[in-house]
């Protein structure tokens, strides 16, 4: 939200900018020639900031949907991990009651009802339950070909939970750099100077000038946000966790 209020003002402010600058210019420096150049120049500044802002969207998007499709792919893998341990007999009530609270902490910890000490990837990062889930599962003693196939199915089922789980603690720790910020930035507000330059001087182009601020840096925070799709105000959905939560112990 800084970003997205840092970005208004940059962008409105080169806007109002370029306003004040076209009383303050002669009125040789915005005719003819002059204003062609002018718009030239915002012409190929739109291009690229539109490129660019395209390029970003789409690469948020796909890292915000890889996360959402590892998390129905969990809530899947939980469920039939629940089942496997469940047909192989009543030795492992304590290994799925464990699964059942590695279920329900994580859940705590991405979608809290209120915001707490430990929540988010620290707390996802630090906790280490899902591999003493797994010790305890290959420390199982099958005693027949079926229990050795359930135990091999359970034990390559929290191998692949615990692979989504260091993917998405990897992928957390990617962030857009700063320095591109500044520059992307950079081009949208000089781009709204040159609107401001060519723009006359009403309420009307005030407020389309304000709501093309507002839906860029609109963009800027929708970028920001799906590239931490665990945090923020857009979040993948808990939904898939929760059904699995519905059907454990069943």
């Amino acid at each position: 939200m800084i970003i997205f209020l840092i970005s208004v003002g940059c962008i409105f402010g080169g806007a109002v900018l370029g306003l004040l600058l076209s009383r303050l210019l002669p009125e040789e420096h915005l005719r003819d020639n002059s204003r062609d150049t002018v718009k030239v120049v915002t012409g190929m500044i739109a291009t690229l900031a539109a490129l660019v802002l395209g390029l970003l969207i789409s690469s948020a998007k796909s890292s915000f949907d890889a996360v959402d499709a590892a998390i129905t792919q969990s809530g899947a893998r939980i469920i039939l991990l629940d089942r496997a341990l469940a047909n192989y007999g009543p030795e492992t009530k304590e290994a799925r009651e464990q699964l059942r609270s590695i279920v329900v902490a994580g859940i705590e910890m991405f979608w809290p009802e209120e915001k707490a000490e430990g929540s988010g990837f620290e707390g996802f990062e630090r906790t280490n339950a899902m591999e003493t889930l797994q010790t305890k599962i290959r420390e199982l003693t099958p005693t027949t070909d079926i229990q050795r196939e359930l135990r091999s199915e359970a034990d390559k089922l929290t191998g692949e939970m615990l692979e989504s789980r260091w993917l998405l603690i990897a992928q957390a720790q990617h962030v857009i750099s700063r320095p591109f910020l500044v520059v992307l930035l950079f081009w949208l507000t000089m781009l709204h100077i040159g609107f401001g330059l060519l723009a006359a001087r009403n309420a009307t182009v005030i407020t389309a000038l304000i709501i093309s601020a507002l839906s860029v840096s609109g963009a800027i925070l929708l970028i920001l946000e799906m590239n931490y799709p665990m945090s923020g105000m857009i979040k993948v959905s808990s939904a898939p966790l929760r059904k699995a939560l519905e059907h454990l112990g069943q």
